[in-house]
């Protein structure tokens, strides 16, 4: 341990004032420098050299748990308290901030639906339930709102929209392409908060044409669209929050890869059992 400590400060102080202070010879430092690596060294350079590589896919955004995932996957059997050591020594770990902005704006004159969903977040198969719901993320030219509609089944982004007005027309997009994606049998649940942009007239009249029931959160109840807000969490804190966007359009941009090029064919989900909402999919089809 202390020629480790040496070997590590060398730069910092003579290697001989080091040897002297913790009562080490000079000579018996080089002849540990000399030694060939032990076996597990060896191996926690490969498997260092395997983080690193999967923590840049996943944009800098997973932890011990999903990174152990990666890397058994890959091939290597490593453990979680291995993976998280490594991590941890070289500095590696997700980056997390956070700006707040309230979107729910609950209309006196919205049509309030029942809480159909009734807090289970479980569904049987797809198209049996879905949710959506409307957040914002800051660009240089103002705020920009962000609707999605995500299947309960899989977690899946089934659709989405932006814009840089929080209108009912918002709600209205993300879900059209919803249903041009999966054409719903009759009887699906949407659910969604009080927002004055899911209890318009027309988003009511959206939902009975594409044959889905409404269903809303309690009053108050932020716990009501978990899922969905979970997706907001991770699109912020893995991908948005890492840069400042100059204009609405890039932001956008970046909302699409994060959407299609990670989060419904890579990311893994702990709700899903450690595969994506793709692979989840296409395992049970």
């Amino acid at each position: 341990m202390r020629f480790a400590f040496i070997h590590g400060h060398r730069h910092e102080w003579p290697i001989g004032r080091l040897c002297q202070v913790l009562r080490v010879s000079a000579r018996g430092y080089r002849a540990w420098t000399s030694r060939p690596a032990c076996q597990r060294q060896h191996t926690d350079l490969k498997v260092l050299t395997h983080i690193r590589e999967h923590f840049a896919l996943s944009n800098g955004s997973y932890g011990r748990p999903r990174m152990t995932m990666e890397l058994r996957e890959a091939g290597l059997d490593v453990g979680e308290r291995r993976v998280g050591r490594l991590m941890k020594d070289n500095g590696i770990r997700p980056v997390r901030t956070r700006r707040y902005k309230i979107t729910t704006d609950s209309h006196p004159q919205s049509d309030i639906a029942a809480n159909l969903l009734d807090g289970d977040f479980l569904a049987e198969g797809p198209n049996r339930k879905w949710a959506g719901d409307i957040s914002y993320i800051w660009t240089a030219e103002g705020w920009l709102y962000l609707a999605v509609v995500i299947d309960l089944f899989s977690r899946r982004v089934i659709g989405w929209a932006a814009s840089d007005r929080m209108k009912k027309d918002l709600a209205i997009r993300a879900l059209d392409m919803a249903a041009r994606l999966r054409n719903p049998a009759s009887g699906c649940i949407f659910h969604s908060d009080r927002g004055s942009q899911y209890g318009s007239h027309d988003f009511q009249k959206k939902l009975l044409a594409h044959g889905l029931l409404a269903s809303m959160s309690g009053k108050g109840n932020c716990f009501d669209n978990a899922a969905v807000e979970t997706f907001f969490k991770s699109l912020k804190a893995e991908w948005l929050w890492r840069q400042n966007w100059s204009t609405r359009r890039q932001a956008t941009a970046a909302i699409f890869q994060y959407i299609n090029g990670f989060y419904n064919p890579r990311r893994r989900h702990s709700y899903l059992g450690g595969i994506s909402p793709l692979a989840f999919e296409a395992r049970v089809a």
